[in-house]
């Protein structure tokens, strides 16, 4: 993946507790440190979108009951795919 730089003005507060955590947890640069906690926040995001979804089908209702036929026909497609695949 390219980098680019971005620059970001942190109170010496956050500044220091930066450095501290780089060098408690092993870090190579700040930047190690700050890229962890975005992808930590994009990875809250994805679990709280699918959380979400979840959700919003449970809401939904009940889904309809599949019998013996719509499966065989569920399972007939599988088996042609993996076949197509071989």
């Amino acid at each position: 993946m390219a980098t680019s730089t971005m620059h970001i003005s942190l109170p010496e507060p956050l500044k220091r507790f930066v450095k501290e955590q780089v060098e408690k947890e092993h870090y190579s640069t700040p930047s190690d440190f700050i890229q962890a906690l975005i992808r930590a926040e994009q990875k809250r995001q994805a679990e709280k979108r699918l959380e979400e979804m979840v959700l919003e089908g449970l809401a939904s209702g009940r889904g309809m009951t599949l019998d013996s036929p719509e499966w065989d026909t569920f399972w007939r497609r599988i088996d042609e795919k993996i076949a197509s695949k071989k």
